[in-house]
């Protein structure tokens, strides 16, 4: 296993029965817990399941330094139920395929619709025969400019390779554009709604540019607060 998918194996949000907690409020809770001491431990799983189900309406009774960041509740979303939420890697590799996974730099995208997480699936890039491990490919007959090694939301871009947020939903197999996001379509007079680094994009969704260590969120339907940083897996 190299340095990288060491690193991204680390990395990425955690799911308890069918929830999630997107990779960017993993990372988020990975820094209050340090700055909230030892106690913080013994809140790690805690953490998962409150900010995965939500909030239960209950006063906190922990002191203040050690109770979970509100931001961390209101930014979590469930993984939503049903192929819709789940759409498999069905496009073709965008550009030369290599046998080799090389140099990365990782590129954060995370997707939601009807307030539900829309996950991209391992493999995007990549041609069988594959292998994986808890989900994560190990293994491709090659790897295309960009990768997804799990469904974490990190794309693998190869360094140098101009690529947008187009050619990711190209090589996903799924629609990307102002009113369409995969097989989500938004309300009358709304529109897909795009932020990077936490910032509203005013262009096309298919234009948004896959630069290193960008934090892109995609949404259609209620509106969720979009992240503006997420904590890359060493070596991307």
């Amino acid at each position: 296993m190299t340095r990288l998918e060491r690193g991204a194996r680390r990395t990425g949000g955690g799911a308890t029965k069918g929830k999630a907690v997107t990779g960017a409020v993993a990372g988020r809770f990975a820094a209050w817990a340090a700055r909230a001491g030892g106690r913080a431990a013994v809140l790690g799983m805690t953490v998962i399941v409150v900010a995965a189900c939500g909030p239960t309406g209950q006063a906190d009774s922990r002191p203040a330094s050690t109770a979970i960041p509100s931001a961390l509740l209101s930014e979590a979303r469930p993984i939503g139920v049903g192929p819709r939420f789940h759409p498999p890697a069905i496009g073709p590799v965008s550009g030369s395929c290599q046998p080799v996974l090389g140099p990365r730099d990782g590129v954060h995208v995370e997707v939601f619709a009807a307030d539900r997480v829309l996950l991209l699936p391992a493999g995007i890039g990549t041609r069988p025969p594959r292998a994986s491990l808890n989900g994560r490919i190990t293994a491709a007959h090659c790897y295309g400019p960009l990768v997804t090694l799990d469904p974490t939301g990190v794309v693998l871009v190869r360094p140098g390779a101009e690529l947008t947020l187009g050619t990711l939903f190209s090589s996903w197999g799924e629609p990307l554009s102002r009113t369409r996001l995969a097989s989500f379509t938004a309300a009358a007079r709304t529109g897909v709604a795009v932020f990077v680094d936490g910032r509203p994009w005013q262009g096309a969704p298919a234009a948004v540019p896959l630069a290193r260590h960008a934090e892109i969120v995609l949404e259609v339907g209620p509106h969720v607060p979009p992240h503006s940083s997420y904590t890359f897996p060493p070596g991307t």
